[in-house]
């Protein structure tokens, strides 16, 4: 009897599922979707988009993992290291996944089809570019109808980076809070006054949000012409679209001007170069990573680099930087005192920020003092956190005297009498074997590598 679990992220579209079996994700694709399937395979659309590596590629068999009377076929698409999600994105990721999918949309017409669904969440990272995942999200087109997702892009693509560049809202924020997408109703009310005097709020925001005020069921002719002028002047909108100046913050020059000395951060390379040397590791994720300097470091080690911050200006500029080099670093904004937790519905369609670690190395350098004095979170708690690492942390410890730490205590009562070093290491100690410990010349600070407790060191 086959055995296979069912992705509890994988139920709503009738047309296939997601499974796991023998330690693989496979999709299954029903019987009901077959006609679009063989269209999106003899068509030649799903051998161009692979092609141009905007649609994962996968393999086909005709084998029924999941026993299943509605089976069409079986598909192994390529594996993603590390899910993201939309809520974790700078403003240039949503942007790009954005493009990606009116790309896609444009080709896909000229091979007969169209895209049913247009949310970010269709839309994954590798190398620096944004990849669609959902086979099943293409049909046949009739040019006598309107796109059926026009309304859920502009939701979940076109209102999120307007807002974004009218205010000082992040992309990332707004989709914690509207995880589904923005209505045309919500966008118009947080757009500012100004925003009423562009064309392109008026044809894509303030007319859909006066259409859905009076409820209207009036359905409007459509033909391929005019869709694809609607898909171009979108892509134009989106193209135009920079994330407000306001959003800028002190962190993403944090090298340029807010480092102790350039022999701090000579030594500081030299040291973290000299210790990931002596480890063998396949993942890495860098906590607090700023614009990337030491995520950059791990690119000969590390087949899969996650880096985060808190802070959306520095992520968009590491993205940037990666999506020029097409390196293997996913930059993702991320505030570790309050990340992502599992959502969407029974709270099982999308998992935690935490439950996706599996790494085999935690960099953590320069970090330890915000997440303890800045967020008053004890060092006991703070050991805990990072065991989540299969093998390896990296990590700096500053102590209290450094001027950073004291930056942080100046407009506040000092209540963290047992933040020292000694106290570090003894609560780091109950989770991880010290195997290397430096001073970084130029400076108080010290850097540790650690071994996860019951783990080989090789």
């Amino acid at each position: 009897m086959p055995t296979h679990l069912q992705h509890p992220s994988s139920f709503r579209d009738p047309s296939g599922f997601i499974f796991e079996a023998n330690g693989k994700l496979y999709r299954q694709v029903n019987q009901v979707y077959g006609e679009h399937y063989r269209l999106l395979m003899e068509s030649g659309l799903y051998e161009n988009l692979s092609k141009k590596q905007w649609l994962l590629p996968h393999l086909e068999t005709n084998q029924n993992l999941t026993a299943s009377p509605d089976f069409y076929k079986t598909i192994l698409p390529q594996y993603i290291p590390f899910i993201s999600y939309p809520y974790e994105w700078c403003f240039e990721q949503l942007q790009d996944a954005a493009l990606l999918t009116l790309q896609i949309m444009m080709v896909a017409m000229e091979h007969g089809m169209i895209i049913k669904d247009a949310t970010p969440y269709n839309v994954q990272f590798l190398s620096g570019k944004p990849v669609f995942i959902d086979t099943l999200s293409f049909e046949k087109y009739d040019k006598s109808k309107p796109w059926i997702a026009y309304r859920q892009f502009c939701e979940c693509f076109l209102f999120p980076l307007l807002i974004s560049h009218y205010t000082a809202f992040e992309v990332h924020r707004l989709f914690a809070a509207y995880p589904e997408g923005i209505p045309s109703t919500i966008t118009a009310g947080m757009l500012p006054g100004r925003a009423r005097f562009s064309i392109r709020n008026w044809l894509h925001v303030y007319l859909p949000a006066s259409v859905s005020s009076r409820h209207s069921d009036k359905q409007i002719r459509f033909n391929e012409s005019k869709l694809k002028r609607i898909i171009e002047h979108l892509k134009s909108v989106i193209q135009s679209i920079k994330p407000s100046t306001r959003n800028n913050s002190t962190w993403n020059n944090y090298y340029n001007e807010s480092i102790l000395s350039k022999e701090y951060l000579s030594s500081k390379e030299s040291l973290v170069q000299e210790m990931i040397q002596k480890i063998d590791l396949k993942s890495a994720i860098d906590l607090g990573c700023n614009q990337g300097l030491f995520s950059n470091l791990l690119i000969q080690k590390a087949g899969n680099i996650i880096a985060v911050d808190a802070d959306p200006s520095s992520i968009s500029n590491l993205y940037k930087e990666v999506r020029l080099g097409g390196t293997n670093i996913l930059p993702l904004c991320i505030d570790l005192a309050n990340p992502p937790g599992n959502s969407g519905f029974k709270n099982q369609e999308r998992e935690s920020f935490m439950q996706r670690l599996k790494f085999d190395l935690i960099l953590a350098l320069a970090l330890i003092h915000h997440l303890a004095i800045g967020k008053n979170i004890p060092l006991e708690k703070l050991a805990d956190f990072f065991s989540f690492t299969d093998r390896y942390l990296l990590i700096e410890f500053i102590p209290r005297e450094d001027e950073k730490v004291q930056q942080l205590l100046a407009d506040r009562e000092d209540i963290f009498a047992g933040y020292n070093q000694n106290a570090f290491e003894s609560a780091f100690s109950k989770y991880f074997q010290l195997l290397d410990k430096k001073r970084v010349n130029h400076s108080n600070r010290t850097i540790y590598l650690m071994k996860k407790n019951n783990q080989d060191y090789k």
